[in-house]
């Protein structure tokens, strides 16, 4: 099978290179990247005025499965991936049953392998059904597959399970991926804590409870030598934190969300749980830090932290609603719209945030366009102008408050080991 992406600009953040060329694909593999290739493949591309990227890599995904399949199934989701531009998408635990053992881990396997277009790869649960109290099966489930452990939908507020958790995931070489909320600090908040959705009377949460925890988990991260990534980093102190971790050599990495580095509280104007997510969107000051963060390369990822809930879940009201936005369609014209076009990212920057970065985050052999390297690939139109349609998602769900926003920045096609697994016809 020899598929030829034509007339395309290649990206390539392994090497941080730039070039006009061609790229020749051969049973799964990139073959040759080289300009005006003439020859007959069985399948052609052309990507003029698009960029040819490493397929994006998502560290944060819910899938709802099993347990909650009308919001979203293994299925859909990769779907709404490949159609967002993902070739390869991270699970999150937090399911019915929660994944804390390795049967639930092979159940999301063996089943992204029958029906998924893209790469899955299922996070196991830190704790026994995330209750906090008793270490889950992280042999078992390392031994299964799991890239990483995280106990996302909460934090574990036992430091000691924790710190021992930590202790198992820097000797089997697996990050820890955490979600940072004091949850004896939320006292029911639904929205950040400030003066724009004070005027609603909603509950606040401030941003101590997120950053208590950060500050928390980076010191057990520097005791136990393990691997901490930080998610959907939402506060100002957050970009602080993780910039002074790192000088002192403690092994942390970050991610941002496009809900945080787009909106603010301000932009909450009515009762809409489309703008309800956990963290909640802060203030002006806070988005600013975020972005001056990711332009300065002190946050690492940008995920999305796909979280799909039903029309009916959402219609409740924000102080009603479940927590949480989807996210894998809109995130590409999200960073090229937000980031990339008011000069916070240069292109080579949003390919290695994602990208390559969340491919050295999990260890993986991906994140680049080289020869010889498996074929997971994006051809992304960065020009192509017009309006987010919740109605064109690949998703089960369309709880999205960035429906009608204008953007611009369009996937024309996902490459998945050699496979074309969307294109924008």
């Amino acid at each position: 099978m020899l598929l030829l992406i034509k007339n395309g600009t290649v990206i390539n953040p392994g090497d941080k290179t730039q070039q006009k060329a061609d790229v020749l694909v051969e049973d799964g593999v990139i073959k040759k990247i080289a300009p005006k290739q003439s020859i007959k493949a069985d399948k052609v591309i052309d990507a003029k005025d698009c960029l040819v990227m490493p397929g994006f890599i998502d560290l944060h995904v819910h899938l709802r499965d099993p347990g909650q399949e009308e919001k979203e199934t293994v299925e859909t989701g990769a779907k709404a991936a490949a159609h967002g531009g993902y070739t390869t998408i991270v699970a999150m635990p937090n399911t019915k049953p929660v994944v804390d053992n390795p049967d639930v881990v092979n159940y999301v396997h063996h089943k992204a392998e029958d029906v998924a277009v893209v790469n899955v790869l299922q996070v196991g649960a830190i704790t026994v059904g995330q209750r906090g109290t008793e270490l889950a099966d992280i042999e078992g489930m390392v031994e299964a597959g799991i890239p990483a452990i995280s106990e996302d939908g909460k934090s574990v507020m036992n430091a000691q399970i924790y710190r021992e958790a930590m202790t198992l995931a820097r000797k089997y070489d697996i990050p820890v991926l955490a979600h940072c909320e004091d949850i004896n600090l939320v006292h029911g908040g639904v929205v950040n804590a400030d003066e724009a959705t004070a005027k609603m009377h909603f509950p606040g949460i401030t941003n101590s409870v997120e950053d208590i925890i950060i500050a928390r988990d980076i010191m057990l991260a520097k005791e136990t030598g393990a691997a901490l990534h930080l998610c959907h980093c939402s506060t100002k102190d957050s970009v602080k934190m993780v910039e002074v971790a790192k000088k002192e050599g403690i092994r942390v990495t970050a991610e941002v969300c496009p809900h945080h580095f787009t909106l603010t509280s301000d932009d909450i104007k009515e009762d809409d749980a489309n703008y309800k997510m956990n963290p909640p969107l802060r203030t002006k000051e806070d988005v600013e830090a975020l972005k001056e963060g990711l332009k300065n390369d002190i946050m690492d990822v940008i995920s999305t932290d796909h979280a799909p809930h039903t029309a009916i879940e959402k219609g409740a009201g924000i102080k009603r609603a479940p927590f949480g936005i989807v996210g894998l369609e809109t995130v590409a014209a999200l960073t090229m719209t937000e980031l990339v076009d008011k000069g916070y990212l240069t292109i080579m920057q949003m390919a290695e945030k994602m990208s390559y970065n969340p491919a050295k985050v999990l260890g993986l052999d991906k994140g680049v366009v080289e020869e010889g390297k498996v074929a997971d690939l994006v051809v992304f139109n960065p020009k192509k102008e017009y309006e987010i349609d919740p109605s064109t998602f690949y998703s089960k769900s369309r709880n999205t408050p960035f429906g009608g926003k204008k953007v611009k920045g369009e996937i024309e096609a996902t490459i998945v080991a050699g496979e074309v697994v969307y294109e924008n016809k």
